[in-house]
């Protein structure tokens, strides 16, 4: 597709369905050439249907880091560079036999994927000077559940190292914000379970994504009141966390 040089540009990570594709098509509305990846290659052209403007199409598995890492720098310049790269890509398991495959396949893709993809983005926003980080974490980074361990573990590994990425940014003294966004629960694949409440549409958290990363917020929950929740489990005492979760 044609190039618009002075056009801001975002590639989203995981952008086949739920949240990813929501905020690509949300991006594309507002003028921005999106670059989407992800391992299904027929729903990310499905995607690209949805979005008004110009939109950049590889396929990626971040489980395969090595190979994802060099996928990244082909499409960042395929679109003559980039302005923000959202990670969005992640699995998650209810996992409470402990089963070593859902534990492996959690570490292996929302671990060493998203590391694998920051690296290659941090890099390159180091490079031009400018640029936005944004990671999707979870409200699970709060605190450790017992029927997820390595889900909730692996959310608190992006949080802590979008953190570092930050600080890194400020200690350089180059303009490249970076984004935590924790989500409650979204009405995707992901949200799994009778339990679940204030469930809200992949398209309303797409919107509010969006509207963090315009902002150019460090951290921003979703929806905004799952403020309270994320306040009450830090304060939570292990024996009542361990009856509810």
């Amino acid at each position: 597709m044609s190039q618009n040089v002075s056009k801001k540009k975002v590639i989203i990570i995981g952008a086949s369905s739920g949240i990813g594709k929501c905020l690509a098509k949300v991006f594309s509305e507002h003028g921005y050439a999106v670059g989407i990846t992800a391992r299904r290659l027929e729903l990310l052209s499905e995607a690209a249907k949805e979005c008004p403007s110009d939109v950049f199409i590889k396929q990626m598995d971040v489980s395969n880091p090595v190979e994802a890492m060099g996928i990244l720098e082909e499409i960042i310049k395929e679109m003559g560079g980039v302005d923000t790269v959202v990670i969005n890509a992640g699995v998650g398991f209810d996992n409470q036999d402990l089963i070593w495959e859902k534990e492996n396949k959690t570490i292996g893709v929302n671990v060493i994927g998203f590391t694998a993809i920051a690296n290659v983005a941090m890099k390159h926003f180091l490079k031009q000077k400018s640029g936005h980080l944004v990671g999707i974490s979870s409200i699970a980074a709060i605190r450790g559940n017992p029927s997820a361990p390595a889900y909730n573990a692996s959310k608190a590994f992006i949080s802590n190292y979008l953190e570092a990425m930050r600080l890194k940014a400020i200690k350089s003294k180059i303009p490249i914000t970076v984004t935590d966004i924790q989500p409650g629960f979204v009405g995707t694949a992901m949200a799994q379970g009778e339990g679940t409440f204030w469930v809200t549409s992949a398209k309303q958290a797409a919107t509010q994504i969006f509207n963090a990363i315009r902002k150019k917020k460090k951290h921003a929950y979703v929806t905004r009141r799952w403020r309270i929740i994320a306040w009450l489990f830090r304060i939570m005492p292990d024996w009542i966390l361990a009856k509810i979760l």
